[in-house]
């Protein structure tokens, strides 16, 4: 069996590489098996020195006789319960690739292997290369809308923004002033004329 001590001479690297990936075995060369100290974590211990991405595989060896590997949920991993595995495999020589990250859950097949901590739990980190930010550009913000009108008045369109020309029209510019002195002096011309006309129809009479 597995002893207390020999969770430091476990593969803390994995033993094959193939491509970007890698396989680890369970255990190192004592492989799947009941821990000597049933209160210590020995596989946990050993999981949690290594480094797991998509693509890398577990290797399980065991005596296919007497135990097996079962994948389970979280609440069956901390229960031992072995009575409705997510996959079961017996052949005594498994080989699990992990396709997705996430923690992944692991116990024997035997209920009293189990309680006695030959299970195991395997994070595998996030595939970071589906990371669209990891070409290191920088996404350009897209252009601020028009700043709001005040009250009471209408928002420009972008298309009247654009097209916009502050020079006043010539028509204002050419047209005079009018004021109060002009009509003033208009007035006036206006009421001697008509007193110069009517003393000529005086004089006429």
């Amino acid at each position: 069996m597995l002893s207390t001590l020999d969770s430091d001479s476990l593969a803390r690297k994995p033993i094959n590489r193939k491509g970007d990936a890698f396989e680890f075995k369970v255990g190192g060369s004592t492989g799947w098996t009941v821990p000597s100290d049933p209160n210590a974590a020995i596989y946990n211990q050993w999981a949690e020195k290594n480094r797991f991405q998509v693509g890398d595989t577990l290797v399980f060896t065991y005596a296919a006789d007497k135990d097996s590997v079962l994948l389970v949920t979280k609440d069956d991993y901390t229960n031992c319960n072995t009575k409705a595995p997510l996959q079961k495999f017996t052949d005594g020589h498994t080989v699990f690739k992990f396709t997705q990250s996430g923690p992944h859950y692991f116990i024997s097949g035997v209920d009293d292997n189990c309680h006695k901590n030959e299970k195991i739990l395997v994070v595998v980190m996030a595939d970071r290369s589906k990371n669209n930010n990891s070409n290191g550009t920088v996404a350009t913000p897209s252009p601020s809308p028009p700043a709001p009108a005040p009250a009471g008045e209408k928002s420009p369109s972008p298309s009247s923004v654009v097209e916009f020309n502050p020079t006043p029209a010539p028509a204002q510019e050419s047209s005079p002033p009018k004021n109060g002195a002009s009509s003033g002096v208009t007035g006036v011309v206006g009421t001697i004329v008509a007193a110069l006309f009517g003393s000529s129809l005086v004089l006429g009479v």
